[in-house]
């Protein structure tokens, strides 16, 4: 199975923004990317909000 979501790091852990259907104590692989925004910091002249837009209609098919 293959979900995607976003996540915070607090105190040493990943916090997911959302529920997950996993079972307690279950195995996952994770990626860990920075947010694009500050991937992209000083190279595009863009507000956080628009990238993020950007960012969701691309992935999720609204281009």
């Amino acid at each position: 199975m293959k979900m995607r979501t976003k996540a915070r790091y607090e105190k040493g852990v990943l916090r997911p923004l959302k529920k997950l259907d996993l079972k307690e104590g279950e195995e996952v692989e994770i990626e860990v990317k920075k947010n694009i925004t500050e991937r992209t910091f000083g190279i595009i002249q863009l507000e956080h909000e628009e990238i993020e837009e950007i960012i969701e209609d691309t992935e999720y098919g609204s281009w």
